[in-house]
C-alpha cells in the first residue's frame, strides 16, 4: 500500500510539472500572438532599454566601473531587474488572466503564478546567455563564478513567487494593486543600485542600510559578484542570511493569504 501511495504521489508531482511546463510555454507563445514579429517583441524592449540607459549614463559618468566598461556593469544589474519586473507584473494578474481556470473546481490554481513566472523565465534565460556571451566577446569572461548566476536566478524566482502568491490573491479583490505595483517598480529601479554605484555617490550612515534592505540589492550585487567581482555568495554570509529570511517571510505570508482567500476567488471573478 505504501509503495502504491508513493507511486501515486510521484505521478501527481510529475503531472503538475507537465501542466506547468505546457501552460507556461503556451502563455509565452500566446502573449505575442497576432503580431507579425511574434515572440521577438519579448526581447526588443529590454534591448532598447539597455541601449537607452547605456547611452544616457555613459555620457554622464566615467566609462568604467570596478575596472570594467560601464555597459558590462550596467547589464549585470538590468537583466535580473527585467525578470523581477516582468514576473511580478504578470504573476500579480495571473488569476484574473486565467479566470476561466480559477472557476474550474478540479483545477489546481496554485500553479498559475508559477506558470507566469516560468513564462518570464524563458526570456530571462536567453538574456543570461547573452550576458555571458557579451562579457566573453569583450574579453571579461568571469570564470567559474559565472555558474553562480543560476543560484541568484533561482533565489529571485522563489522570492518573486512568494510575492506573487500574495499580490495575485489580493489583486482579485483590489484591482488598483496592479497600478500600485507599477509605481513601486518605477521607484524601485532607482532605489536599487542598477544605474548608479554606491562608491560614486559616497553613501554612508543609515542610508546605506536602507538601500541594502531591498532584497533586489542582494540579487543585483550577486550578479555583479558572479560576473565582475568573482565573489561567491557564501562570502557574503550576512546578506545571504538576510535575503533568505526575507524571502521565507514573503513566501509564508503569501501562501497564508493565498490559501485563506482562495475559497472566494471563483465567486469574485
Amino acid at each position: 500500500m505504501q509503495k502504491e501511495r508513493d507511486a501515486a504521489g510521484t505521478d501527481s508531482k510529475k503531472s503538475v510539472l507537465v501542466l506547468i511546463s505546457r501552460l507556461s510555454k503556451n502563455d509565452f507563445k500566446t502573449k505575442y500572438a497576432g503580431s507579425y514579429l511574434g515572440i521577438f517583441w519579448a526581447f526588443v524592449q529590454p534591448v532598447v532599454t539597455i541601449f537607452v540607459y547605456w547611452f544616457v549614463f555613459s555620457t554622464l559618468r566615467a566609462g568604467r566601473v570596478r575596472d570594467v566598461p560601464y555597459v558590462l556593469w550596467l547589464i549585470a544589474g538590468l537583466i535580473p531587474w527585467f525578470f523581477f519586473q516582468d514576473a511580478l507584473n504578470s504573476g500579480t494578474t495571473s488569476l484574473i488572466e486565467y479566470s476561466y481556470l480559477v472557476k474550474k473546481v478540479v483545477f489546481n490554481i496554485d500553479v498559475l503564478p508559477i506558470v507566469k513566472l516560468c513564462s518570464s523565465l524563458y526570456v530571462h534565460l536567453f538574456f543570461m546567455a547573452v550576458l555571458v556571451l557579451i562579457y566573453t566577446l569583450m574579453g571579461y569572461f568571469p570564470g567559474l563564478t559565472v555558474i553562480q548566476i543560476l543560484y541568484y536566478s533561482a533565489a529571485m524566482f522563489i522570492m518573486v513567487l512568494g510575492l506573487c502568491y500574495f499580490t495575485s490573491a489580493v489583486d482579485i479583490f483590489f484591482r488598483d494593486l496592479t497600478q500600485i505595483i507599477n509605481i513601486v517598480l518605477q521607484v524601485g529601479v532607482w532605489m536599487t543600485p542598477i544605474m548608479w554605484n554606491f562608491e560614486d555617490l559616497n553613501i554612508k550612515g543609515p542610508l546605506i542600510y536602507i538601500f541594502k534592505a531591498n532584497p533586489m540589492y542582494y540579487i543585483v550585487e550577486g550578479y555583479r559578484d558572479s560576473m565582475i567581482n568573482k565573489v561567491w555568495f557564501w562570502e557574503r554570509p550576512f546578506l545571504t542570511l538576510y535575503f533568505w529570511a526575507v524571502t521565507a517571510l514573503f513566501f509564508w505570508i503569501g501562501r497564508i493569504v493565498f490559501k485563506k482567500l482562495k475559497v472566494h476567488f471563483a465567486d469574485v471573478l
